[in-house]
């Protein structure tokens, strides 16, 4: 790898490369950015149904009593 490195033209190694792995870095971070902002929009979702759900019960012993 180090061979291989070694003959890479010095613009390749000091442009081309970094180019490449801030792109990488980047789609990365959005990567875990889209799975985080997946799994809060989930759990806003769950706590939506659990909240009519509650409303629901609530609704329905009330009318029971009555």
């Amino acid at each position: 790898m180090a061979e291989l490195w070694k003959s890479l033209p010095s613009w390749v190694r000091n442009i081309v490369v970094p180019i490449i792995v801030l792109v990488l870095a980047w789609n990365l971070l959005w990567f875990v950015v889209g799975i985080v902002g997946a799994l809060i929009g989930l759990l806003i979702k769950a706590l939506v149904v659990v909240g009519i759900a509650a409303a629901v019960v609530i609704l329905v012993k009330k009318a029971a009593k009555s």
